[in-house]
């Protein structure tokens, strides 16, 4: 018996022995397959790291509209400061472009309307907040008819443009019937007269600058075409012009032409235009049409309608005398020539311009060239007298600075000035690659939340734009995105204009161009990396809850020690906040932190202490 029962042990024992060896071989080709092996070391600091930064985040984000006040967002996570709401008389506050430190400035080619901001000790370090009763927007298409007067409570331009139909009050909306001084007919039907000389309808052109733009019904309704316009206009020359427009959708910025240079690259645009816009363009020694001829792209057009255009008709009108009028149409038509533009159009009020695709097509080569001077280097560049050069070309036939196909094929094929080697780290490769990887990117946005892509957000920033990768990946008729090129960033704005889409330079040490609560979605791709150790984090976030609307979203793309700042900041405020990993997996040290600003107004508790 007892020689049968130890064999029986030493069976046993075997077996153990066998699935032991079984199940560590297992384990072990399973490390050395995972390349968990030499990494290891790294790979456990991150996901020590992912594990802290996640502590105390919400499991999921409520994206959904929900207009009450929801209280504040309870975390064991570091909080440096907890944030209070402003007064109630700063709820439409643009802190480079208010009136009381505009006045301190010559009104002298419109300094005083320019970006004058306030120095470090007068920031206000507080929430800017909504208007009592505000609601969201109506969702585009509808929103670019109609805006809550509740969200823009101003009246004024009702009653002083009344008769031009450009806003209508009714009820408790404001109605936008696409008038305009010079369009009494509507918008549309001046558009279809421009379309008779400018070919705006087959993808020729794309992008478009409005100056003096009023409440921005040409660019609303050139939206229809399928063309991107730039409208500015200046803070307070009609009460909230420039707040209507965005309100309902359509881009535009705060804005002068004044003396200094304004913030797009050169040939930016495909058409620039002035309806009624009140622009001195014969004064200055044509300083004002220089700046215009140096953001239009070789081949594109300039309308001006109104005046000195159609004076025999309106001269008593405008309360001016035939010869003055006269005199001022032929020193624009002397300048235009100058500039290597040729009139192509005159009827009644409009009078249409396209700039030669290259100085070899020029009858006479301007005497005062802007010299030694990078046309796309603008940031608080004093406007000079002088024109500037137009690129050079091998051949009279040539469009200078690279001919560029149709919308939308342009979207995506390469730049010229990546082609021609102007963008240094950039090659063709690596622009289609940084594509490939936005679309992973955006596809992974939209996994997170659903609503991306939709009219849900219809106002768009990228705050760190690089070649505009982000924007195309998610091209849409439902949305627009505003495509900004940190100063101190590398100066690809020019790519993005070349794609088809908008941008402009801004330094994010200081307040943004435009008004409170005008953008629904915010992407921030390692905009926080760049301006580390050049000004406060606080101020940025700051800013960004500033212009983002009530229920609006943030989307922060980059390093976890930025992040963790981020959020450490981002507590104090009315933010819901979400950190996920990369799409990749946990051990890529970039992660993505979402941010869902609470609905909440004046008037209502103004403390984001929790009760």
């Amino acid at each position: 018996m007892t020689p049968k029962h130890g064999g029986r042990s030493r069976s046993s024992m075997s077996i153990f022995i066998v699935l032991g060896l079984c199940c560590f071989c297992y384990l072990l080709g399973a490390w050395q397959k995972s390349g968990f092996g030499k990494g290891d070391s790294i790979a456990m600091k991150m996901s020590k790291v992912a594990e802290m930064t996640d502590c105390g985040v919400k499991s999921d984000l409520d994206f959904e509209p929900h207009h009450k006040f929801v209280g504040t967002f309870e975390s064991h996570d570091v909080i440096i400061k907890k944030y209070e709401a402003c007064d109630v008389k700063y709820s439409d506050y643009t802190p480079c472009q208010e009136q009381d430190r505009a006045m301190k400035f010559p009104r002298e080619d419109m300094v005083y309307r320019e970006r004058h901001c306030p120095p470090d000790e007068e920031k206000l370090r507080c929430l800017i907040p909504a208007p009592f009763g505000y609601r969201t927007p109506f969702s585009w298409p509808k929103s670019r008819d109609y805006a809550y007067y509740a969200n823009v409570p101003y009246k004024h331009l009702t009653v002083e443009k009344a008769g031009q139909h450009w806003v209508d009050f009714e009820g408790d909306v404001f109605k936008f019937p696409g008038g305009g001084t010079m369009f009494p007919q509507g918008a549309d039907a001046y558009i279809e007269e421009l379309a008779s000389v400018i070919p705006i309808s087959d993808g020729t052109i794309r992008t478009a600058l409005d100056t003096g733009c009023g409440v921005a019904s040409w660019g609303a309704y050139m939206l229809k075409k399928n063309v991107l316009a730039m409208s500015f206009a200046p803070r307070d020359n009609h009460e909230a012009q420039v707040q209507f427009a965005l309100e309902r959708g359509v881009p535009a910025v705060i804005g002068v032409l004044g003396s200094i240079l304004l913030p797009y690259p050169s040939r930016a645009f495909d058409m620039a235009q002035c309806s009624r816009c009140l622009i001195p363009w014969a004064s200055n020694d044509g300083k004002f049409l220089m700046e215009v001829d140096r953001v239009l792209r070789p081949g594109g057009y300039w309308v001006l309608s109104g005046p000195p255009y159609n004076w025999k008709t309106y001269h008593k009108v405008w309360k001016r005398t035939k010869e003055d009028c006269r005199a001022e149409q032929m020193k624009i038509e002397e300048l235009t020539e100058k500039l290597c533009w040729e009139k192509k159009y005159e009827k009644g009020d409009i009078a249409i311009f396209r700039k030669k695709n290259n100085a070899e097509s020029c009858k006479q080569k301007p005497q005062n060239v802007c010299e030694a001077q990078d046309p796309d280097d603008v940031w608080y560049k004093k406007m000079e007298t002088c024109v500037t050069p137009f690129p050079e070309v091998s051949t009279s036939s040539e469009v200078a600075g690279g001919k560029l196909a149709k919308f939308p094929t342009r979207l995506l094929a390469t730049p010229p000035r990546i082609a021609k080697g102007l963008i240094p780290r950039v090659t063709e490769e690596s622009y289609q690659e940084d594509n490939s990887q936005w679309k992973k990117h955006v596809k992974a946005y939209k996994n997170l939340n659903k609503m991306i892509g939709t009219t849900k957000y219809r106002n768009i920033m990228d705050m760190n734009a690089d070649l505009g990768g982000f924007a195309a990946a998610l091209d849409s008729p439902k949305v627009w995105v505003m495509n900004v090129v940190p100063t101190i960033a590398e100066n690809t704005l020019g790519v993005v204009y070349e794609r088809g889409l908008i941008g402009i330079y801004h330094d994010w040490c200081e307040g943004f161009s435009t008004y409170p609560r005008t953008y629904d979605l915010i992407h921030a791709n390692r905009l926080f990396s760049l301006y580390q150790d050049k000004c406060e984090y606080e101020d940025i976030l700051l800013e960004m809850d500033r212009i983002l609307r009530p229920e609006g979203v943030v989307i922060f793309r980059d390093a976890v020690d930025p992040l963790n700042k981020v959020k450490q900041i981002a507590r104090g405020m009315r933010w819901d906040l979400k950190l996920v990993d990369h799409e990749d997996g946990p051990f890529v040290p970039e992660k993505i932190l979402i941010a869902v600003k609470q609905y909440w107004t004046a008037g209502e508790n103004n403390s984001t202490s929790s009760s």
